[in-house]
């Protein structure tokens, strides 16, 4: 089946010079929005994504019009193509049908994974220099005797795998968000850093 997606960015933005383009390329349903590709919730894409199957093909009058950023466009495009679904771009030609769309999906991918390094290797340096001078980032923080004795406490548990983190965080008086920023100074700090943590003087 051939579904088509037209967007613009604002209600006094037209979708005919779009939609003409679809229906020429022969799409049977039209999903239509008129919304900033900026905004997080769009519920005709969303639509569209929940009704597609193995083999069906979408067009788009260009492949801007289906995301916020290269990033958002190029995970979409990917996790589209991995449920067997065929992209077309009517203006800029890509048919992910064809040996060079198959080509510029790879490329696509590549892309993806250079920027997925990329921000691995920022979040690393990060932390290990955040780690060299004695903290997570930021101003070192003060716990109290009793918080320091959670955190040893937590150490033994927070990955039991066996258990929900609600039956780990429940019976020590913490809430889900705490037992969460506990867990990212566990896996970041040693016990005798931890220990160093008190805020008494």
């Amino acid at each position: 089946m051939k579904i088509g997606y037209a967007r613009v960015s604002t209600k006094d933005q037209n979708l005919d010079l779009q939609i003409e383009a679809l229906e020429k390329a022969g799409c049977e349903k039209i999903y239509q929005e008129k919304i900033s590709g900026t905004t997080k919730n769009r519920p005709e894409l969303d639509k569209m994504i929940e009704q597609f199957r193995e083999g069906d093909e979408l067009h788009v009058w260009r492949l801007d019009r289906l995301g916020r950023s290269l990033k958002n466009i190029i995970d979409l495009v990917l996790s589209l193509s991995d449920k067997g679904i065929i992209i077309k771009g009517i203006t800029d030609g890509v048919d992910t049908s064809t040996m060079n769309g198959r080509l510029f999906l790879n490329l696509m991918a590549s892309l993806a994974e250079y920027e997925r390094e990329l921000i691995r290797e920022r979040t690393n340096a990060g932390l290990q220099s955040a780690r060299a001078r004695g903290r997570l980032g930021g101003r070192p923080k003060g716990y109290t005797q009793e918080t320091i004795s959670k955190l040893l406490l937590l150490r033994n548990i927070y990955k039991d795998i066996t258990k929900r983190p609600e039956e780990i965080y429940k019976p020590l008086g913490l809430s889900r968000a705490t037992f969460y920023r506990y867990a990212k100074i566990l896996d970041h700090h040693t016990d005798e850093e931890i220990k160093k943590m008190s805020n008494k003087k």
